[in-house]
């Protein structure tokens, strides 16, 4: 689908760009892993992915409509594995191959993974994204840009498309790192920089922050409070996801903290990925914030409790077993739902 054809459809509720999106390959042990010893794998898939096609695949799941944006040459790889999942895509040629990415997973759960950089994004290539996604987010929802950005690639690529995408009306979410992180909510970052929703983790937000991102991983009042000083400079919501100790959820109006129901964790791979899509999905919904972060929390721990890179679908998440409570972030959690 190129995106003449995606407009003249109709924008659907969400849009999301992926800016270095990949093949993952996932790799599963029946053993933990040891460094330097030949080792056999008990299975192993390759599957479309990047953090914004993730992201798109979980609410394709759910039902709504979504358009995945991906620089992609015709003919790669990932646009057959695309189309193999049946994901709606807008692919703007770069002139390089999609990089793969590998994922070893143990039997704990806990994932090794090894990112390969990908093909260079040329000044031509990023004004290309740049003019395919605005044309295709008109009169969507939701924009969401998540992950690594490609070599050769600004660091503000997404930082610059936070402002053009509100004046075409959607509301707009970041997931990434590093420096395209910085240049959206560091220091001297622009407050028009400033988008709908950030989903950085404990250690992501203890780089915008100066703190200890172990700590604020450990301690989820401590997160929400370091979250605040996001809010302060002009993000309406910001969600920590925290591992196997939830998420929290921080806007101008209040904080909330949720645990997930007790699963039995298989890969981490997507997880952070499909809490945002469910962010996102309980917006559309219409719920308020509490619900959102009860929503993303279900979604995020339903993928880890899957194997290798697989996302969960509407029958495997239970927002109802999710615990939310209010977060006072002057004092301890004050009360629970």
């Amino acid at each position: 689908m190129n995106a003449a054809l995606a407009a003249a459809a109709g924008a659907p509720p969400v849009v999301t760009l992926t800016a270095a999106p990949s093949l993952d390959r996932t790799v599963d042990l029946a053993a933990p892993l040891r460094r330097g010893a030949v080792q056999r794998a008990s299975g192993s898939v390759v599957e479309p992915g990047g953090k914004g096609v993730n992201v798109a695949r979980v609410v394709s799941a759910a039902g709504r409509g979504v358009l995945a944006v991906v620089p992609a040459d015709d003919g790669d790889p990932l646009l057959s594995a695309l189309a193999g999942v049946r994901l709606p895509t807008v692919a703007v040629p770069v002139g390089g191959r999609v990089r793969t990415n590998t994922a070893i997973t143990e039997p704990d759960g806990t994932t090794t993974k090894v990112n390969e950089p990908g093909p260079v994004l040329t000044p031509e290539g990023h004004a290309a994204l740049r003019g395919v996604l605005l044309e295709a987010a008109a009169g969507a929802g939701w924009a969401v840009m998540s992950g690594s950005l490609p070599p050769g690639a600004p660091p503000s690529l997404y930082a610059d498309l936070v402002g053009p995408l509100r004046a075409l009306g959607c509301k707009v979410a970041v997931d990434t790192s590093g420096p395209a992180l910085d240049a959206l909510l560091g220091p001297g970052a622009e407050p028009a920089h400033a988008p709908d929703v950030v989903k950085p983790n404990g250690e992501e937000l203890g780089e915008l922050t100066g703190q200890d991102g172990d700590a604020l991983e450990a301690d989820p009042l401590a997160a929400a409070r370091a979250a605040r000083a996001l809010v302060e400079r002009g993000v309406r919501a910001v969600l920590v996801t925290l591992g196997s100790r939830g998420a929290v959820l921080v806007t101008a109006d209040g904080a909330w903290s949720a645990l997930p129901p007790p699963v039995v964790p298989r890969s981490t791979v997507g997880a952070g990925d499909s809490a945002l899509a469910g962010y996102v999905l309980a917006d559309l919904a219409g719920l308020e914030p509490a619900e959102r972060l009860r929503w993303a929390v279900a979604h995020g721990s339903a993928a880890a409790s899957l194997p290798g890179s697989a996302l969960p679908g509407p029958d495997l998440v239970r927002p109802d077993l999710v615990e939310v409570g209010v977060l006072t972030l002057d004092a301890e959690l004050s009360s629970s739902s």
